[in-house]
């Protein structure tokens, strides 16, 4: 049975995903789309509680900017002491204004979309792996998608699997702040030449590559 997370905005299908798994999947929500909600509300409204709540919740990220490189158990730690305490008082904020609110209105959409989805919004206060929204996956993919017009001339549906394999490696060795280049010339021309066989192909993973190459550099030091 597959497990693990899957980071998402609340897409139904991921929904369905985790409710066909029974728990085995959990899901992270992304707390920048549940905050541009209340940014929408208070551009158009000027809301002195959309207001507070986009406040309440940067500060949230100004702990997460101090803590971003840091180990997932150190990250936990802090999250655990600082943010918990601060997505406490906001649920409550939030629960007491709902009920004030005429249930259509944009303000209180924005309260029950973030209510609805708490759990997954607070899953970075229980794990310390998981990010506390998906701005930097979908940044990663922005240039995919603006390059989807040029995809429809890969020729053929073998070509465009191809070049959605290659747009995969590059972004994910440029997550790990590797130079694309630099790293698929070193790759393919160890697969290429043999001297990583099939059995190792893993040590070629941008995470294992970038690894390896640090201790050679260390090791030269």
């Amino acid at each position: 049975m597959p497990s693990g997370g899957v980071h998402s905005i609340g897409y139904a299908v991921y929904k369905a995903l985790a409710r066909g798994h029974g728990g085995a999947i959990q899901l992270a929500f992304c707390l920048a789309h549940a905050r541009g909600k209340f940014i929408e509300v208070y551009k158009t409204m000027q809301s002195p509680f959309a207001r507070e709540v986009i406040e309440r919740l940067q500060a949230v990220y100004a702990i997460e900017a101090e803590i971003r490189g840091i180990s997932a158990e150190q990250r936990l730690a802090v999250r655990r002491t600082r943010s918990a305490p601060l997505m406490a008082a906001l649920k409550a904020r939030l629960t007491e204004m709902v009920d004030q609110l005429f249930s259509q209105s944009k303000l209180a959409e924005a309260i029950n979309y973030a209510l609805n989805h708490w759990d997954g919004l607070t899953l970075f206060l229980r794990d310390g792996c998981v990010e506390v929204d998906s701005n930097t996956v979908e940044r990663s993919m922005r240039p995919i998608a603006m390059g989807r017009r040029n995809s429809l001339f890969s020729g053929s549906e073998g070509g465009a699997e191809s070049w959605a394999i290659l747009s995969s490696i590059v972004n994910t060795a440029k997550l790990h702040e590797l130079d694309p280049q630099i790293y698929l010339t070193d790759v393919l021309e160890r697969i290429v030449s043999g001297r990583t066989k099939s059995h190792q192909l893993h040590e070629l993973l941008a995470w294992n590559w970038k690894a390896a190459r640090e201790r050679i550099a260390q090791a030269a030091a």
